[in-house]
């Protein structure tokens, strides 16, 4: 019967690649390996791998099972700290989702004073984008969200945290006006935009109601991809304001979009319907709007 200790084996095995390499990782040696590997696949009835000379590359049923062995493996290892944390007397865990660019709120104030209050408090951050976070909500994951504004709130409890603008990253050869510290969206027109996918609709509905059709040079899943190519030289960066300290930006220039449609914000958000714990209502509390 499937185990813990099964989908640990197969876990890194993935990761590392090689029976041989995830044997050296596990402390154990090859043979036994490979047979628990062998019978793990007997008792599913298919390949998790296909075995080459020196590589073990996943199979598409492989990559499902490696998915969820990920899922069960770190609610495994995260119940042992939560009984660790009683045993010791501590007050619990919070499992929180967050976006990439939501360290504005994490790393702030309201958060350094939440830690004095609550030292033996301790985290489990899981990062994701906003579907990601909300798929780890629903899947019990996480207990709190951190995620970015537009996403489907039906089946959310949320609180919005703070409101900020998007800006333009240029780098310094591509920058027409280095004066200034604000442009308007229609500056942008046929320019190379380089853009975190998260807010292609928004820039594309935006960009329609000017009658602007926008050069979308590169398109990616993370803000700080978006600021990694533009400081590279590679084109404009579209991202929200905070999102620029995410990455180095040494040869960027920062300018604030004028456009109000063009804002987003940081929500925190919680499933309807489940429970939420004591220590997730004070954590929400404390949070500034």
């Amino acid at each position: 019967m499937m185990d813990l200790r099964q989908l640990r084996y197969f876990v890194t095995v993935v990761e590392e690649g090689q029976i041989t390499a995830a044997a050296r990782q596990l402390h154990m040696a090859q043979p036994p390996l490979s047979q628990q590997i062998q019978l793990l696949e007997k008792e599913l009835g298919v390949d998790l791998f296909i075995r080459e000379h020196r590589h073990m590359e996943l199979t598409e049923a492989g990559k499902l099972l490696y998915e969820r062995a990920r899922q069960i493996l770190n609610l495994s290892d995260s119940a042992k700290r939560e009984i660790s944390d009683f045993k010791h007397g501590l007050k619990g865990t919070l499992h929180i989702g967050t976006v990439s660019s939501s360290g504005s709120v994490i790393l702030s104030s309201a958060m350094r004073d939440f830690h004095q209050e609550h030292e033996s408090v301790h985290f489990e951050i899981y990062d994701g984008n906003t579907f990601e976070v909300i798929d780890m909500l629903h899947k019990g994951l996480v207990e709190i969200g951190i995620v970015r504004t537009p996403f489907k709130a039906g089946s959310f409890h949320y609180k919005i945290l703070n409101e900020e603008p998007m800006i333009a990253a240029l780098p310094r050869e591509l920058d027409w006006c280095p004066g200034r510290t604000h442009i308007t969206l229609r500056e942008l027109d046929q320019k190379p935009l380089i853009i975190y996918r998260r807010f292609d609709q928004l820039l594309h509905d935006t960009c329609i109601s000017q009658d602007m059709t926008p050069v979308l040079f590169c398109r990616n899943d993370d803000a700080r991809t978006t600021i990694l190519w533009a400081n590279a030289g590679l084109g404009i960066a579209i991202t929200p304001a905070s999102a620029v300290n995410l990455a180095a930006h040494d040869n960027l220039s920062v300018k604030v979009i004028d456009e109000p449609s063009l804002r987003t914000r940081i929500a925190a958000i919680w499933p309807k319907g489940r429970y939420l714990s004591s220590l997730g209502e004070i954590f929400i509390q404390t949070l500034q709007l």
